[in-house]
């Protein structure tokens, strides 16, 4: 196998297939990004001297084809061959011998894998960022749009008191703000240089790492070389963390559709080509969409805390544990972006149940606002709370403020922020706003 560490021995072939692992499957996604570490490198190392002008021109017209064919799909990474650094290195020194390996000066492919993955994750943040943005527009699109209809609250899995699916849906768009900070951190972490810190103790060459900062973008260097070193783990951790923290909110609403679409409730559908039915009872429309996203969103929950377990017991610098970081990130960042996709087809498709509160089962969702009506009309809280309870108990209780079945959201006269009739969704769009970054 061709490596970039050989150094006349070699490794027998199961050794080699354990210690590489998925590496060679999971370098596919990080292929561009080890060539465009490679160019910001090469420019760097011809401003120090260590490549010619022509040298560093006919390198770049090496990467550039390279980058061509990732980008048609032609690119492979050939079976004898350890990982992406070693292949893109190889096709370099075979077309231009002995200059294709002066590409590798000043570097380790320790702060090569750690430049390509913090590039590869800097986009797919960038990416979740859109499409979370999208499922926020969309979220609050329905809010706007059913702000008026009453949908029952619940606490404890009881009724509780009136909320409506402008609140519900609003609800969610708000809590995606939370999950865009959390983005938005993880984008600072990982949004730092550690191209030059070689195997975390930096080289003799005179590297202008400032230079290589510019040229990628990055908006700090890992200053520190031992401190870039550090940094392997934590990047992936703080994206696991907010790909979970997205998961969360997508896992609570699938659960809350799955609890909805159910005919005890009754309080949405969705067309039955978005449904699955039983192979047995013809009678069923199954929420297998929502079931599958809880199901994925619970293991993308789990990633942050097997990295986590991954990294701990480890003394700063590489070790090759490290390695197995893609192997759990990778697979969770596919499965947030096809949550995310997924709610929003599924949400374009929603069908809201307008007339919920004409039952009986009901009655008493509104004993609350009636406690309130009595205490606006002079009554002390208490005596009223003790009244409609007794009304309660009694079996006589009946909201005076008219009949539920068609009753708006605004009929109930909640005007401070947040409630019923002041759903503030101008003021949470804003705070989306302040809160996306790049």
């Amino acid at each position: 196998m061709a490596t970039l560490w050989n150094k006349g021995t070699t490794a027998t072939e199961k050794v080699e297939q354990f210690t590489v692992g998925n590496d060679r499957i999971l370098d596919r996604k990080l292929a561009r990004y080890d060539v465009q570490g490679s160019k910001a490198h090469i420019q760097m190392l011809c401003s120090i001297g260590l490549l010619s002008e022509e040298e560093l021109k006919t390198l770049l017209v090496g990467l550039e084809e390279i980058a061509q064919s990732i980008e048609e799909g032609n690119f492979v990474l050939e079976d004898d061959v350890e990982d992406i650094h070693s292949q893109v290195e190889l096709l370099l020194t075979r077309k231009y011998g002995d200059l294709g390996k002066k590409i590798h000066s000043g570097r380790s492919r320790n702060d090569q894998v750690l430049v390509d993955v913090k590039l590869f994750l800097r986009d797919e943040l960038k990416e979740l960022r859109d499409e979370v943005y999208a499922l926020f527009g969309t979220l609050q699109s329905l809010s706007e749009k059913y702000k008026e209809v009453l949908l029952p609250g619940y606490t404890h899995a009881q009724i509780a008191m009136p909320s409506s699916f402008g609140m519900w849906f609003g609800a969610y768009a708000e809590s995606l703000v939370d999950d865009m900070y959390m983005l938005g951190g993880a984008y600072k972490v990982v949004n730092q240089n550690p191209l030059g810190s070689a195997a975390g103790y930096g080289n003799s060459f005179p590297l202008d790492r400032e230079m290589t900062t510019r040229l990628l973008g990055f908006a700090y260097p890992n200053y520190n070389s031992v401190a870039a070193q550090l940094s392997r783990g934590k990047s992936e951790r703080s994206v696991a963390s907010a790909i979970g923290s997205i998961a969360l909110t997508l896992n609570k609403f699938a659960a809350d559709c799955c609890m909805y679409m159910c005919p005890n409730y009754g309080f949405i559908r969705f067309p039955d080509e978005l449904t699955t039915g039983s192979s047995i009872m013809p009678h069923k429309k199954n929420p297998d969409v929502w079931e599958i996203m809880r199901g994925k969103c619970n293991r993308i929950l789990s990633c942050e805390n097997e990295i986590a377990l991954l990294c701990s017991n480890m003394p700063h610098g590489y070790h090759r544990e490290y390695q197995l970081l893609k192997d759990i990130l990778f697979p969770a960042l596919e499965l947030m972006h096809e949550c995310l996709d997924m709610a929003r087809y599924m949400l374009e498709h929603i069908e809201v149940n307008e007339h919920i509160l004409g039952a009986s089962l009901y009655d008493y969702l509104f004993t609350v606002e009636e406690v309130n009506k009595r205490t606006l009309e002079g009554l002390p809280f208490r005596e009223a709370y003790k009244q409609v309870g007794i009304e309660v108990n009694e079996g006589r209780f009946c909201y005076s403020g008219g009949s539920s079945d068609s009753l708006k959201a605004s009929d109930l006269k909640h005007t401070h922020i947040g409630s019923l009739g002041n759903l503030c969704n101008d003021k949470i769009a804003e705070k989306m706003s302040a809160a996306l970054f790049e």
